[in-house]
């Protein structure tokens, strides 16, 4: 769907009309010399970058209405003086009312694009289902420069004959060679998710595929084009939580009962994607327990490389007590989450982003409870016997 154009905030639309005020009581001050007509083309331009053609026009007229009264009230009405001024007015609405007509048009051609980025963007990396398994899963995305819609990083969620299996990634790079590379990796994962008996195998076959799609590219890709990576699994039942590092940032553990969260930092962390030539074995994935109600949020660099005005990086952990145990997020699950999160990072850095943020959180349902048999409403629709 093409999204709507965003209207500017009400101030700057205030502000033709301020120029137009200032301008129209200089000119009244000053008959002999109009001194204010630059703040009336000012006025009549500025209207038309900031406002909707209906307000384009209505600050045309004003304008022109003033620039005429004015003529009447100093004798310059119906002569040279005073035709030359109406004259110059007009133009100077007609501009203003062509440059909203050039910016609307370009408008529309930037809304036709980024509908046809957000629909790249869902089928490169489309959001994983609400629940799965025994999971209710939430993603966020948020790339660095809200024009590009489409980045480096990466999630995804699987079920598969060996448990829930997620995958959040950071590829190197940017632009187009990281979105072949995003797309490349999903395909990997959800194909190898099927297969693969444990976490090794799986992190295995990915490389293999990233590996032989790069087989062919120049020598710099070849060389340092690695993906940091970060593969886990949930037994079918939902109580045991592995995690595979391959040089990602770690995740967190927020237990139902608290007492707080707990960063799951890998006991060995292994090479990222894209680095097996160098023959260093992948380590060994660690188990954690999962309890029903607790939540596993996961993150890329973007939210632990943000930085506030003093150049401090962001660090969850300190942060996230007070965004789910003392927060409203928890009674909305892990989307909650997520959007207090990125809420937090938003207020911590203050401005834009130097990098992609993506957010994989995943809460384990509490088993639904068996309906009760036996009770009167029961005996009333038994048989008799």
């Amino acid at each position: 769907m093409v999204s709507q154009p965003v209207r500017p905030p009400r101030y700057l639309r205030l502000v033709p009309w301020v120029l137009i005020a200032g301008g129209l009581v200089w000119d009244y001050l000053t008959p002999a010399d109009y001194y204010g007509d630059p703040m009336l083309a000012a006025a009549a331009v500025t209207a038309g970058a900031l406002l909707s053609v209906a307000e384009v026009l209505a600050v045309g007229l004003a304008v022109i209405t003033g620039v005429l009264l004015l003529t009447v009230h100093d004798g310059s009405f119906g002569h040279e003086a005073g035709y030359l001024e109406l004259a110059n007015t007009v133009f100077a609405a007609l501009i203003g009312l062509w440059v909203n007509r050039v910016i609307a048009r370009h408008g529309r051609r930037l809304r036709t694009v980024r509908s046809v980025a957000r629909a790249a963007q869902l089928a490169v990396l489309p959001a994983p289902p609400a629940e799965v398994g025994p999971l209710a899963v939430a993603t966020s995305y948020h790339a660095a420069h809200a024009e590009a819609l489409i980045g480096g990083d990466a999630y995804a969620v699987q079920d598969s004959p060996y448990g829930v299996r997620l995958l959040i990634a950071d590829v190197r790079g940017k632009g187009l060679r990281a979105v072949t590379a995003v797309s490349v990796l999903l395909g990997a994962f959800r194909e190898a998710a099927e297969r693969a008996p444990d976490l090794v195998a799986l992190a295995d076959a990915v490389e293999h595929t990233l590996a032989r799609e790069v087989a062919g590219s120049e020598e710099e890709l070849r060389l340092e084009g690695f993906i940091t990576a970060l593969l886990g699994e949930f037994a079918p039942d939902g109580e045991v939580l592995r995690l595979l590092d391959c040089g990602h940032p770690a995740p967190y553990l927020l237990p139902a009962a608290g007492p707080g969260p707990r960063r799951l930092d890998a006991s060995d962390p292994g090479l990222p994607l894209g680095m097996g030539g160098l023959g260093v074995p992948r380590p060994t994935p660690d188990s954690w327990p999962f309890g029903p109600g607790d939540t596993l949020l996961l993150i890329t660099d973007g939210v632990t490389e943000a930085r506030n005005r003093a150049g401090v990086f962001y660090d969850p952990e300190p942060r996230l007590p007070a965004l789910w145990y003392r927060g409203p997020a928890r009674e909305g699950g892990p989307g909650a989450l997520l959007a207090a999160v990125v809420a937090d990072v938003e207020r911590w850095t203050g401005g834009p982003r130097d990098d992609d943020m993506a957010l994989l959180a995943v809460t384990r349902r509490a088993p639904e409870r068996p309906v009760q048999r036996g009770g009167a409403a029961d005996s009333a629709n038994r048989p008799v016997v």
